[in-house]
């Protein structure tokens, strides 16, 4: 039922959302439709396509080229994503030095065979991983256009992501398998070859019919339109495909999505759970003793949903699916390809990660080039919260998330996250600095505005931004309209420096009866200052010193009693207050007992008696 209404509801929040919380009425994005017909060779792993695109051009410019990505091609030698896996310090070991090793039966590629634009024969050439194509006729604001593609295309080995015969035995792996529109935004065209990572591309809706061998069953993203004819039991526990002919089409129908996955092996099982409410969960794997842990998987999984529904905004499809298949762990709307052999909480653990990606990458969908880290970052965090509430865990759910960002601060290798993800220096770089330093980036707001104003925050900026593409800035003024503090000094600093925070309690000594505290900021990075002081008689109060740029301060969401201190300027490196009680009567002071402070040196945190 949530799927019908998937377009209007997209609708109403491109249009209402937009004035009731005041941002510009000049957004737009652009929007495609695509219809496909694949004819699948398995025993060559090659498969030809007829490709149809309508593309809605929404934006204000007139646009005489268009680009298609063509992601295939990166797994030849030579290609960026070879030469770059060759020469990076810490290359991914899944590419290491495989590609540039691949034959012509093992290589992938995208060959575009013929493109037409309303009929008429467009101009085009290949450069790499990308399609540039020269239009016919300009495409007019506020117009759409028809491109025709006929195109011939072979799978590679399983290399990364995409590819076939993975390490676990998985026939086909197909992601990032087609010729794929490149997202045209405020900023123009987004065409950066495929290197290593990421990915962004306009919403919209996708047909596609799959014609393949007939042992094979397939799980794709969108829902199975002819599971009648084609005799499989689509909604059921069990497979069930009549095997007449050689071949079975499998036809797909997926609304408002940015991408589509599909994976096939004849040997699948598939199970599904539902979630109360919805959405219907399916389960794909190879059956055996490596995968006995997903036997109990679907019970989890719809714990999971059950809580990422309840505490980070509604799943809006009526299907996802966790599919045997790729090399690790990857998002894909309505599913996810996972590796199969691995124990219960490492099963749970990425499918809860991959999952949670439908809500940071599949419906914000935010440029992963440049904001990795709101994706990453955020499912990275939801992710250990998630974990925490499976498996009976601890408060302390971001611990782990703090002690690989600090690890990060001192090995040398940290570089600011607003470096473009296919640019950073090293992969340890990348990936520690877009999942855990983006993960705190999130979880720090519990300590700047409070837990509560950050829990209400994260879901008001799912609502009013999903399906549009949000930025970091967007991101950022939800949280400022929601706590009255002003954050655009966070920003900057967390994302676009590599300046840590590092505070210390200097001094305590007492004068007059009573206790002059001496703070210090060793770290380059501003914050504000909660102290809590814990008396002998076992009483604690919060001392609360804000920065005054933040222009405001957080409301007192714990059951202590708070005094609140005269702002800190963030220019000076010291600052002093006092209590009104002797030395004696003081057992100890600390900064930040909450744990959500990413203080790099905790060891100075403290004074006791």
């Amino acid at each position: 039922m949530k799927y019908n209404f998937i377009k209007k509801a997209i609708f109403t929040l491109l249009f209402v959302s937009l004035v009731s919380i005041g941002y510009s009425q000049s957004y737009w994005q652009q929007r495609v439709e695509y219809s496909m017909d694949i004819d699948f060779n398995t025993d060559n792993h090659q498969f030809s396509g007829s490709q149809t695109l309508k593309y809605f051009n929404n934006s204000p410019d007139t646009l005489d080229r268009v680009f298609y990505h063509l992601y295939f091609n990166a797994f030849q030698p030579n290609s960026m994503m070879d030469t770059r896996s060759r020469t990076i310090e810490d290359p991914d070991g899944r590419v290491g030095n495989r590609i540039s090793k691949l034959n012509d039966s093992e290589i992938g590629y995208h060959k575009v065979l013929s493109l037409t634009q309303d009929g008429n024969a467009v101009e085009y050439k290949v450069e790499g991983t990308l399609l540039e194509v020269t239009l016919t006729e300009p495409i007019l604001p506020g117009s759409a256009t028809v491109l025709n593609m006929n195109f011939q295309s072979q799978v590679p080995i399983q290399i990364r992501r995409s590819g076939r015969d993975n390490a676990e035995g998985i026939d086909y792996s197909m992601a990032q398998w087609f010729p794929k529109m490149a997202e045209y935004d405020e900023r123009g065209w987004h065409t950066h070859p495929y290197v290593g990572r990421e990915f962004y591309a306009p919403w919209g809706d996708f047909k596609v019919n799959l014609s393949i061998n007939k042992d094979y069953i397939v799980a794709a993203t969108g829902i199975l339109q002819n599971g009648n004819e084609i005799g499989y039991g689509y909604e059921g526990d069990e497979t069930k495909v009549k095997r007449k002919g050689k071949k079975l089409t499998w036809k797909f129908e997926a609304e408002n999505v940015h991408d589509f996955v599909w994976a096939a092996d004849p040997d699948y099982t598939h199970t599904t759970a539902m979630v109360p409410g919805g959405p219907n969960l399916h389960f794909f794997y190879q059956k055996g003793e490596k995968t006995a842990a997903w036997e109990q998987l679907p019970e989890l999984a719809v714990k999971a949903f059950e809580f990422i529904e309840e505490n980070f905004g509604e799943y809006p499809y009526p299907h996802y699916s966790v599919i045997q298949g790729g090399d690790g762990g990857m998002e894909y709307p309505m599913a996810t390809l996972v590796t199969g052999n691995r124990n219960l909480q490492s099963l749970v653990g990425v499918t809860v990660h991959e999952a949670l990606h439908s809500w940071y990458q599949g419906l914000l969908a935010t440029n992963e080039s440049y904001y990795a880290w709101m994706d990453e970052g955020f499912t990275t965090y939801a992710t250990a919260e998630t974990m925490s509430n499976i498996f009976s865990g601890s408060n302390r759910t971001q611990d782990g998330n703090y002690r690989t960002y600090i690890y990060l601060t001192k090995s040398g290798k940290e570089e600011p996250l607003s470096t473009h993800a296919d640019h950073f220096e090293t992969n340890a770089a990348y990936g520690l600095g877009s999942y855990y330093k983006g993960a705190i980036a999130l979880a720090q707001m519990n300590y700047l505005i409070g837990k509560k104003a950050t829990a209400s925050a994260l879901k008001k900026y799912y609502y009013h931004w999903r399906f549009k593409h949000p930025d970091a800035n967007d991101w950022i003024r939800v949280f400022e309209k929601e706590s009255d503090i002003e954050l655009d000094w966070y920003l900057d600093y967390w994302v676009n420096t590599i300046h840590t925070i590092d505070y210390a309690v200097e001094s305590v000594t007492e004068e007059d009866g009573k206790t002059t505290v001496s703070l210090k900021r060793e770290g380059k990075m501003p914050m504000p200052m909660d102290v809590y002081v814990t008396f002998k008689d076992g009483t604690k109060k919060i001392y609360y010193s804000p920065l005054v740029i933040m222009r405001g301060e957080k409301e007192n969401d714990t059951e202590l009693e708070r005094v609140i201190l005269p702002d800190w300027s963030w220019t000076h490196p010291t600052y002093q207050f006092t209590i009104d009680v002797p030395l004696e009567s003081i057992q100890t002071i600390e900064i930040d007992e909450s744990g959500y402070l990413a203080d790099v040196n905790r060891e100075n945190n403290k004074w006791e008696k």
